[in-house]
C-alpha cells in the first residue's frame, strides 16, 4: 500500500450540491432559497441583534445608570510597587516622570499612591494624590509625600 493510492471507501464521500444551475438540475429557479424575502436575495447578511423585525432586546431594555462628567480617574500605585521601583532604579526621589518612564502609568494619567505594601527606603514621592495610610508610611520611612 502506498500513500498516493489511498482513496476513501466507495460511497462515503458525497458530491457538492450544485444549486442555481438551471431547471434541468432540479435545483434551479429559486435555488433552494424559497420565494420572496430578504433571505432570498443575493448579498443578504443579517444584522447583529436582528430579531426578524421584532423590537430587538437592546432597544426593549431601558437605559439606566449615570456617568459623572466630573469624576476624576486616578492610576493607583501601591507602596510595594514604589519599593520595587526604588530597588530597581536606586532613586532618592520618585516623581511622575520616573513613574511614567518605568511604565507604571501613562503620561496623561493622574497618579494616586495607595498604602498597600511596605516602604523601607527613605524616598521623597511626588504625585497627584496620596491615601492617608500611604502618606503616613512614606513619612514613617523618613521620606516626604508631596502633592501636586
Amino acid at each position: 500500500m502506498k500513500l498516493n493510492t489511498l482513496k476513501p471507501a466507495e460511497g462515503s464521500v458525497k458530491g457538492k450540491k450544485r444549486i442555481g444551475r438551471g431547471q434541468g438540475s432540479g435545483k434551479g429557479g429559486t435555488s433552494t432559497r424559497g420565494h420572496n424575502g430578504a433571505k432570498s436575495r443575493s448579498g443578504y447578511s443579517r444584522k447583529k441583534g436582528f430579531e426578524g423585525g421584532q423590537m430587538p432586546l437592546q432597544r426593549r431594555v431601558p437605559k439606566f445608570g449615570f456617568t459623572s462628567p466630573n469624576k476624576i480617574e486616578f492610576k493607583a500605585i501601591n507602596l510595594s510597587t514604589l519599593e520595587e521601583l526604588v530597588s530597581k532604579t536606586k532613586a532618592k526621589s520618585i516623581d511622575i516622570a520616573l513613574i511614567v518612564e518605568n511604565g507604571l502609568a501613562g503620561k496623561n494619567d493622574l497618579i494616586k499612591i495607595l498604602g498597600n505594601g511596605e516602604l523601607k527606603s527613605k524616598v521623597d514621592v511626588t504625585a497627584h494624590a496620596f491615601s492617608a495610610s500611604a502618606a503616613k508610611a512614606i513619612e514613617a520611612a523618613g521620606g516626604k509625600a508631596t502633592t501636586l
